[in-house]
């Protein structure tokens, strides 16, 4: 799924299309964020020097491997990011900002489609 939402980003770029471009973009940005780790887990092997509190000591000591998410987990963040925008375009609606609401939609429609490739 992150494949064809890299490529659906680039057409997007391509065609100009605004709404589809922050969509995209919105949602690959929260699935590399949900693939970082726990700032807990970094605890353990940080420490502290008298030049830097915190620091991590050693060549590599601050490189952590990112979580690997599953089709499954991509796929919840991306159904997320879709009822977030519907919810949001409701909101702008209900206030009056027919503009701002119209992009959420399409930007929701264009997540819905990469969603259900086949309909």
């Amino acid at each position: 799924m992150r494949t064809n939402l890299r490529r659906a980003l680039t057409t997007a770029m391509k065609a100009r299309d605004r709404a589809a471009t922050a969509a995209l973009r919105s949602s690959l940005a929260a699935i590399d964020n949900a693939e970082a780790v726990d700032v807990e887990h970094l605890s353990s092997s940080v420490t502290g020097n008298e030049h830097v509190a915190g620091a991590a000591v050693g060549l590599g000591a601050a490189e952590v491997e990112r979580r690997q998410l599953t089709e499954t987990d991509v796929r919840s963040i991306v159904e997320k990011e879709t009822r977030d925008r519907v919810a949001a375009a409701d909101e702008y609606e209900r206030l009056g900002r027919l503009d701002l609401a119209g992009d959420l939609r399409a930007g929701a429609a264009v997540l819905e489609r990469q969603l259900n490739p086949e309909s």
